[in-house]
């Protein structure tokens, strides 16, 4: 009898899986299950140039690439240029940024500014970042303005689309007892405008940064000479391809980065929107 209440505990402490360890082994399986089509690709890269079925000098090997990668990080070369790059998103993040909010937040709150100014965002929402820069090389030159120009306006427009769309998709009845309680424009914008919108702005800076920094890339590669868009450059021009892949690697890494760290934010901000709602 008292082997059996002792074992009572156990079983039921071992029956059920722990709802957070559970969900460890999940995410760790889906993660093992995400990494396993990229080893596989790797190790049949490794295999072809070892076997010569792909020359090296077309295709250097993935240890090749990694002793590379090793050689730019520790002479610094790799930080120096991904730091350059970092540094003008951020600014040119912050310039285009704070035009699409209080632009968005106008044409949220005026139908006569939305009448002027959403047909013009609707359509240079439809033009790619690429076209423009000749005509900005043209007028700016090709040193930092252009960068930040160029980035300002990939950042711009989504920004300013998304700050619009969530104040008109804000329910009637938040507006109705802001009105009741006669609050002030500053008041409705920090106690009830903002914090409703919160989520879809976000959104569109999540968004806005991912095209800032494949703009910035893309600038960097075409009028620069520093920037890790520059370092593909470099590689290809003295035919560096293993370079070539870790500035590849290196802007993938970081996009992705950007984006999961905004998108672990925007779902915090949402649930806090659900419970303070």
């Amino acid at each position: 009898m008292s082997t059996l209440q002792a074992s009572h505990p156990f079983q039921a402490f071992t029956a059920r899986p722990w709802p957070g360890f559970a969900r460890v082994l999940r995410r760790a399986g889906a993660g093992g299950a995400a990494l396993l089509l990229p080893a596989l690709l790797l190790v049949v890269w490794q295999i072809a140039v070892e076997r010569h079925w792909v020359s090296a000098q077309i295709l250097p090997p993935p240890s090749r690439v990694l002793e590379t990668f090793g050689e730019l990080w520790a002479s610094g070369d790799l930080w120096f240029q991904l730091s350059i790059s970092l540094q003008r998103v951020l600014i040119g993040s912050l310039i285009g940024g704070a035009l699409g909010l209080l632009l968005g937040l106008a044409m949220g709150l005026s139908r006569q500014v939305e009448a002027y100014l959403l047909p013009l965002f609707q359509a240079l929402s439809q033009v790619p970042v690429l076209g423009w820069i000749p005509l900005l090389m043209m007028l700016v030159g090709i040193d930092e303005a252009l960068k930040y120009l160029v980035i300002a306006k990939a950042v711009l427009v989504p920004l300013t689309l998304n700050t619009f769309s969530g104040i008109r998709s804000i329910p009637p009845s938040y507006l109705e007892v802001a009105r009741v309680y006669r609050l002030g424009l500053l008041l409705r914008l920090r106690r009830v405008i903002l914090p409703a919108a919160l989520p879809s702005i976000f959104t569109g800076v999540r968004f806005a940064l991912t095209k800032g920094w494949i703009a910035l890339v893309t600038v960097e590669l075409l009028a620069s000479s520093e920037g890790i868009g520059y370092l593909m450059v470099d590689g290809r021009q003295m035919f560096q391809l293993d370079l070539v892949i870790v500035a590849m690697l290196v802007i993938g890494l970081v996009g992705l980065v950007l984006d999961q760290g905004l998108a672990l934010v925007e779902t915090r901000l949402q649930r806090w929107q659900r419970q303070a709602f």
